[in-house]
């Protein structure tokens, strides 16, 4: 199998593994063995000690320029903990299906903020895409009933969207430093950054967590997430990006919401009702005016 196959099926396996997230988290959420801030420091903590693993078994050592560390701060912030813990907080509020689709609002708000930021021209596309996709995400937020999937729709579907906003500044910044370094050795340090600033917001959850309560299939459940819907999604996507580039790799986000909705309806009997339908049309063609003209941000 070739380098670019493999890529390919590196960032379908990255997206299955992010849509099971969806599905997987809530299962845990709705039967009360975690909450969602220590779900989200046991996946920091463990992503991190992986991470610095890998580092171990380096041979080439990089050091990086004190000039970079503030702007890794800021990138700690907005790419690990602040759209961490909204997009887990949200979710376990809202439904999986909602999540994944206000999820794909972030490839809209890169473009419009990097606009913005760097000075670029704001297009038609790109303003009839904001347009686009914030009517879709208003017919995801106006059009609820909460059940036992989703106990605070409107305010889940709102932290969802801060988490894209959040993501959105992330990549932004972040941009300059996968440039200067490798990508992993960025996230490593990232991600131990987070770790400490998330700490003291997730700590009393994380130390609430019933393990006694845990089964052999909690435990699965619980590693598939961390290992499988973070650590290596997050490898897989390197690679899909080093082999195929950015572009091709920001693609495979409109295969999520498919996958996850999929899963969602099999596992959490979530239903495919006409607005998400239509909510879904909106925000896909949103992003596809959107990055119409300018798809390197």
């Amino acid at each position: 199998m070739g380098d670019k196959l493999k890529a390919h099926a590196a960032l379908i396996g990255t997206n299955i593994f992010f849509a099971i997230n969806f599905t997987a988290v809530k299962y845990l959420f709705n039967g009360s063995f975690i909450k969602p801030f220590g779900l989200n420091f046991i996946r920091i903590l463990i992503t991190t000690i992986l991470l610095w693993i890998l580092y171990i078994f380096k041979q080439n050592k990089v050091r990086i320029d004190k000039s970079d560390f503030f702007r890794l701060l800021i990138c700690a912030l907005t790419g690990i903990v602040i759209n961490q813990l909204m997009f887990i907080k949200g979710l376990s509020m809202t439904y999986s299906i909602h999540a994944s689709l206000l999820m794909l609002t972030t490839p809209i708000l890169i473009v419009i903020i990097a606009a913005i930021m760097l000075k670029e021209g704001i297009t038609v596309n790109k303003t009839m895409g904001l347009f686009l996709g914030v009517i879709g995400a208003g017919i995801l937020i106006t059009n609820r009933q909460n059940n036992g999937n989703g106990y605070n729709v409107l305010l889940g579907d709102v932290l969802v969207i801060l988490n894209a906003v959040s993501y959105s500044f992330y990549f932004i910044m972040v941009k300059p430093l996968m440039k200067k370094y490798e990508s992993l050795t960025v996230i490593r340090i990232l991600f131990t950054m987070g770790l400490f600033i998330a700490l003291p917001f997730c700590w009393n959850e994380f130390n609430a967590i019933p393990w006694n309560n845990y089964t052999y299939k909690e435990f699965e459940i619980l590693g598939l997430i961390i290992v499988g819907g973070t650590f290596f999604a997050y490898l897989f996507n390197v690679y899909g990006i080093k082999h195929l580039g950015p572009s091709v790799s920001g693609s495979y986000i409109y295969s999520q919401p498919v996958f996850a909705t999929i899963i969602a309806i099999l596992f959490l009997n979530e239903t495919l009702e006409w607005y998400k339908v239509v909510a879904g049309i909106l925000i896909f063609s949103g992003v596809y005016l959107a990055n119409k003209i300018q798809r390197n941000v």
